[in-house]
């Protein structure tokens, strides 16, 4: 698969299951913080539920960067967008976020939301660079859940 990202040489794809262990590698490289789920089984169990979510940006089948792009059937959810810093302010993060998008209005989504990292200042500049906004009137809250 490969979508119009005006680099020749950028391919970007879904992942698949031999590639859990080099996106957590990668992760561990390229994304800011950790989360709960940044775990083999965690990875595995996301592309069970929606194969397609999880994009993959390669150049010269080299993992540069990362999206996750979740539909719940409900709403459109944009997770672990990262470029690896060798890669970064090359239009990949761009680029992975038109798929994501593209993959979206395919689904029926209207509506993308991300959750990025107060703290993460680089991030939100990309963000808001790509149209997206920060609602100051929600709080995000969690609680972990047992198994």
């Amino acid at each position: 698969m490969r979508w119009d990202t005006g680099m020749n040489d950028l391919r970007i794809r879904p992942a698949g299951p031999a590639d859990l262990d080099p996106v957590l590698t990668f992760w561990r490289t390229a994304a800011e913080g950790t989360s709960i789920s940044d775990d083999r089984a965690g990875v595995a169990r996301l592309l069970t539920r929606d194969a397609g979510s999880l994009l993959l940006a390669e150049r010269a089948d080299e993992l540069v960067g990362t999206v996750i792009a979740g539909f719940d059937g409900w709403r459109c959810h944009l997770y672990r967008l990262a470029v690896h810093p060798a890669h970064r302010r090359q239009g990949i993060g761009s680029a992975l976020l038109a798929a994501a998008e593209e993959r979206f209005v395919a689904l029926g989504g209207r509506r993308g939301d991300a959750m990025v990292l107060q703290r993460n200042e680089r991030a939100q500049h990309a963000w808001r660079a790509a149209g997206y906004a920060p609602q100051e009137q929600w709080l995000r809250w969690v609680k972990p859940l047992s198994g």
